[in-house]
């Protein structure tokens, strides 16, 4: 039975009663086998785990913190013998609602599953446990000379568990990739119990089918992720940013082009919009030019000769291109200041509206000054803040359609203006999502990019390896009408 909180309401009159989701012996199955302590049913935990970051909440029967793969097995072989969801969650982060229960079921955490089991400077490979939160590990490694890149702007909060099932990637994509390329290999337990693993400590493996790659973005849908060897390379030695103010949209993405075809593969490259300037504003003080369009902000890592000489030709570029104000920075504590800006963003568009609809479409980066500009233009046509920001160089763009729940009439603008950029984003050869994934707040989209047998050989793979369907259902694939 489906259990929905309208809209993140929170509304919990005549929910306080034990859940009938699960039998009686089911509840007492699962209490044996984690202790009370790890299986919890009361009213408190099943609403801190029925919501994601898009803030729709479903109440879970239950939740679920298995300590190993052993507990996590029992759990699966027990939901399939008594059909029941189980939905894997990591830090709840997620913008797409792929850890949330919307069939109610068994909220099965992570978090208990923490540690890092294993670092080697000589194989440059570590083994991590899911729970393992992604800006703590990154710290660890550092501090023995070594790179984990791929950061999630939830670095400091999202789990390596949850990086993996919905492939996350983050600002330093452009130049390093995305969590895939960084997992060699995995502990997985099958919706039907099996320990499975996949890849190993090795870069090259061609033996089989990729069943790793499988499994990096299958949201939780195909197994729960036990066991992370991931691959680690050696820490830059020095990093310089490059802020730049633009009179449009067109002429940052023009530096962009030409910072790249100059030779220079920043780690990261951000284009902010004035849109989303303007909020960071409200709240903190950023000295921009009256006439600012985009703002445009550029790492480079490396030998630091050869970082402190390659944001001097950005910066060059950058003016060249007709740059309003460049500021290059000093030191690391410079650099930092300056990615604050960036960081703000986010949270700053509450000042607008209290809602957003937050996506995270891709299009060729030849594209990205039009598909900015046919966002702004949709949001106009519909009447609502729309704001756009993201990774410009590898055209990945989250545009935020922002919007006041209690405004019925608005927020029914808002998902219109939502699907519009979804088809614009088809349109123009891009794609519906390049690291939040598909959950539920997408899958209706899904048809639109992925053709029909594409589609339904993605459910025969499902259906395979979840025969009853009791791994995170509803996500991903568009649900049936009625």
């Amino acid at each position: 039975m489906k259990r929905a909180l309208m809209d993140g309401s929170m509304d919990l009159e005549g929910k306080s009663q034990m859940p009938g989701g699960l039998d009686h012996g089911t509840r007492r199955k699962l209490l044996r086998l984690l202790g009370k302590e790890n299986f919890r049913t009361d009213l408190a935990t099943r609403v801190s785990y029925g919501f994601d970051a898009t803030n729709k909440v479903y109440l879970p029967d239950g939740v679920a913190f298995p300590g190993s793969a052993q507990e996590v097995r029992s759990i699966l072989r027990l939901a399939n013998e008594r059909s029941f969801p189980v939905i894997p969650r990591g830090a709840g982060s997620g913008f797409t609602g792929g850890a949330v229960p919307i069939e109610g079921g068994v909220v099965l955490s992570t978090e208990r599953m923490n540690r890092i089991l294993s670092v080697s400077r000589e194989d440059l490979v570590a083994v991590v446990q899911p729970g393992v939160v992604t800006g703590e590990f990154q710290k660890e490694v550092a501090k023995l000379g070594l790179f984990f890149p791929p950061d999630p702007a939830s670095v400091e909060f999202c789990t390596i568990g949850g990086n993996v099932a919905e492939c996350a990637g983050g600002m330093r994509a452009l130049k390093y990739g995305v969590t895939r390329d960084y997992v060699l290999g995995l502990e997985v337990v099958l919706p039907t119990g099996e320990i499975v693993r996949t890849g190993g400590r090795t870069v090259k493996n061609v033996v089989g089918y990729d069943l790793t790659r499988l499994m990096v973005g299958s949201e939780g849908t195909l197994g729960v992720i036990t066991e992370i060897t991931l691959k680690l390379i050696p820490l830059p030695r020095a990093r310089s940013t490059v802020l730049a103010f633009f009179p449009s949209v067109a002429s940052a993405t023009q530096a962009v082009s030409q910072i790249l075809s100059s030779g220079i593969l920043p780690s990261a490259m951000e284009i902010v919009d004035r849109a989303s300037l303007e909020c960071v504003a409200m709240s903190n003080p950023v000295d921009y030019p009256q006439d600012t369009g985009a703002m445009l902000l550029v790492e480079v890592d490396g030998p630091e000769a050869a970082t402190k000489e390659e944001a001097r030709n950005v910066a060059e570029i950058s003016r060249e291109v007709s740059a309003l104000r460049v500021v290059v920075s000093q030191d690391e504590k410079d650099s930092e200041s300056l990615w604050k800006l960036r960081r703000a963003i986010s949270p700053s568009l509450a000042r607008l509206r209290p809602h957003r609809l937050n996506e995270d479409v891709v299009v060729p980066r030849s594209k990205l000054a039009e598909a900015m500009e046919t966002f702004r233009k949709i949001g106009e046509e519909y009447g609502v803040p729309l704001t756009t920001f993201g990774h410009a160089g590898d055209g990945n763009i989250h545009v935020n359609v922002l919007y006041d729940r209690s405004n019925e009439d608005e927020a029914t603008r808002a998902e219109k203006a939502a699907r519009r950029v979804m088809e614009a984003t088809v349109a123009l050869g891009g794609s519906l999502s390049g690291e939040h994934g598909i959950g539920i707040t997408k899958s209706q989209f899904l048809p639109l990019e992925v053709q029909p047998e594409a589609l339904e050989l993605m459910k025969k793979v499902k259906s395979l390896l979840d025969p009853k369907g009791i791994l995170n259902p509803g996500k991903i694939f568009p649900r049936d009408k009625g």
